[in-house]
């Protein structure tokens, strides 16, 4: 019996949508079990023009294969122990150089009838890259409920830290709580996103529930998980990876082919479901949103500013 690899599989919304057509078909002909099987759909978003036509990456892909280090360092340990962590009730602390501080709930910033789906690429810094649908709302339009003070230069994330849940906290892996950190138009271009859900569902835990950020020209480490923490500030705030090994891992994490990591290249990467010959692809410059966000760093040397 052959074996399937992941790119065999349909990609999880067609599925569901194939399950909707024939559990109608199967209702019609007085078969009610078979329709009774039908899988919910949960959450959906507003079609974005900023998403790519390229097709996502299996569900079952993008939910076992993952960096979460508060889960464990190996790509299935999110996977395997992210489901005891409590997601519910969640809220953020919004803090810093902003007009209106203060603890906010997930459907505060992210309301269901502002959510947006935003199929993006993603491009790890290990090398290797996935197509994901994302479901969320610009991190633009969350800044501006709060209110951005005029001296406010950079946006600061913090990971949640709960070790009794998060297994991978209970050992010195890296300086918890896990940070992040974007210049204030970075955080404020179009294609940043806070995301609270993946295909018609809500984020799972392993993917950084309940509510995460997305920066699709950067590498994956900037797209901070489990948000607890934004906080607006003047200065360049600290960021994890940088603060263990600034010389691997730089503050701006742009996707760039023409800077390799100390001890790889990065001219290329290896697609995720793309099977056991399928080889590697060339890295674009931004991960390919190059029209959209090359000019915020105009004039800039990206070889020091890594």
């Amino acid at each position: 019996m052959m074996k399937l690899n992941w790119s065999d599989v349909t990609p999880h919304k067609i599925f569901l949508d194939r399950r909707k057509f024939m559990a109608a078909g199967a209702a019609a002909v007085a078969l009610p079990a078979l329709a009774g099987r039908v899988q919910a759909q949960g959450m959906t978003g507003r079609p974005s023009p900023l998403s790519t036509d390229q097709t996502p990456n299996t569900f079952e892909e993008i939910t076992n294969y993952n960096n979460f280090y508060e889960f464990g360092t190996g790509k299935e340990d999110p996977a395997r122990n992210a489901a005891a962590l409590t997601t519910d009730p969640w809220s953020v602390e919004i803090t810093g150089l902003v007009d209106r501080p203060g603890s906010y709930g997930v459907e505060d910033l992210a309301p269901d009838n502002a959510l947006e789906e935003r199929i993006y690429r993603l491009r790890c810094v290990e090398a290797w890259s996935m197509v994901v649908p994302w479901i969320g709302v610009p991190l633009a339009s969350v800044l501006a409920k709060v209110g951005v003070q005029p001296s406010a230069k950079f946006v600061e994330f913090e990971t949640l830290v709960r070790p009794e849940e998060m297994v991978g906290q209970q050992r010195a892996i890296l300086d918890w709580p896990y940070r992040e950190g974007l210049r204030l138009d970075e955080a404020m271009n179009p294609l940043t996103i806070l995301a609270t859900g993946l295909y018609d569902q809500p984020m799972p835990n392993q993917n950084g529930a309940p509510i995460r950020l997305v920066v699709p020209w950067k590498y994956g480490f900037k797209s901070i998980k489990s948000i607890v923490r934004i906080n607006l500030l003047e200065q360049e705030p600290v960021n994890t990876w940088k603060q263990l090994q600034a010389s691997e891992y730089g503050f701006y994490a742009n996707v760039n082919p023409q800077v390799d990591h100390p001890r790889w290249s990065q001219a290329t990467h290896r697609v995720i479901g793309s099977g056991l010959f399928g080889g590697r692809e060339e890295t674009q410059m931004f991960n390919g949103y190059g029209d959209q966000v090359a000019s915020l760093y105009a004039g800039m040397d990206l070889s020091v500013n890594y």
